[in-house]
């Protein structure tokens, strides 16, 4: 009796073994990717950011060759659409050709809204943040208030990236395949839209697009 039971032990051992290794081959070539799956790039060089927590990382970028005349100018000014920077304007025009192809009408051009856009893009550039809320704590609604911009239904998107020929119509791409995004940019209740960019020195693209109904 005593061998018999000792047997069963054995075998019972001998089983879960083998259980276990199975299970530690099988999972063997995911963990790995798990762990790289949630590594965070040490420099992100193309980040979008809405309502929600989407990015999106881009290596190996090359260097910007920034035109003189797409630096922001000063944000006292309200710039008509002949008025915007290169990015900002190709930005504008990617939004309603998105907004077309999806049997939506144009969003009109709102120089106020460009305007407050500018000054988050520089602030964010200037202050080394990348949020809707400042340093602060002003969010979009506080910084609306703030430039005296009336408003029912107010959104903005923000994209930061590096390397990239053609910035504005590039965040705008990335801009529509993230949810929170393309939400902001395909609303209907939306009219009217205004862009803000901010180049550094070294290449580095701040854009900032606000969204409203009034």
């Amino acid at each position: 009796m005593i061998s018999l039971e000792l047997t069963r032990t054995l075998l019972i051992h001998s089983t879960v073994t083998r259980l276990v290794l199975i299970t530690i081959c099988l999972l063997a070539p995911i963990l790995p990717g798990v762990v790289s799956a949630q590594t965070v790039p040490a420099r992100p060089v193309a980040r979008l950011i809405t309502g929600t927590t989407d990015e999106v990382g881009h290596s190996r970028p090359r260097r910007v060759n920034v035109p003189a005349s797409d630096t922001a100018s000063t944000s006292a000014t309200i710039p008509s659409i002949k008025q915007a920077t290169e990015t900002e304007r190709k930005a504008f025009a990617a939004t309603n050709e998105m907004r077309a192809r999806s049997g939506f009408s144009p969003l009109s051009w709102d120089g106020e809204l460009s305007r407050m856009a500018r000054d988050h893009s520089e602030n964010m550039a200037r202050l080394g943040f990348f949020a809707h809320e400042t340093p602060e704590g002003l969010r979009l609604k506080d910084r609306a208030r703030a430039a005296r911009i009336r408003f029912q239904v107010i959104g903005e998107n923000i994209a930061y990236n590096e390397g990239v020929d053609d910035p504005g119509t590039f965040a705008v791409q990335r801009w529509m395949i993230s949810s929170g995004h393309r939400a902001n940019i395909l609303s209907r209740e939306f009219r009217a839209s205004g862009v803000g960019s901010f180049i550094t020195a070294d290449g580095r693209v701040y854009i900032t697009q606000i969204f409203i109904a009034r």
